[in-house]
């Protein structure tokens, strides 16, 4: 089986790896799969077709997507208060 990603420069790729974070393509929005708010989207049918995914939360931020102000909580208000700092935390938490 093959999963659909994508890059950090917004293009589809074919892996056999499935994706750890969904986005929505419109807003530029990342956050876990499980996130209530998607969820509610994509059962109401609005959502699908703008639904992407990528490896991991590095690559979303490369491709220029921010993160989920319901499931990713503490980054969005980060994100938010200092686009700079939540930058810093996000590349810290990916060396440990």
């Amino acid at each position: 089986m093959h999963y659909k990603l994508l890059n950090a420069q917004r293009k589809i790729y074919l892996t056999e790896a499935p994706g750890t974070l969904g986005g929505y393509r419109p807003n530029r929005i990342y956050g876990r799969l499980d996130c209530p708010s998607a969820l509610r989207h994509l059962a109401s049918g609005q959502y699908a077709k703008h639904r992407v995914f990528f490896a991991d939360e590095a690559t979303a931020i490369a491709a220029g997507f921010r993160p989920c102000g319901v499931c990713m909580k503490a980054r969005h208000e980060l994100w938010t208060a200092d686009p700079g700092a939540w930058l810093a935390a996000v590349l810290s938490d990916h060396r440990a």
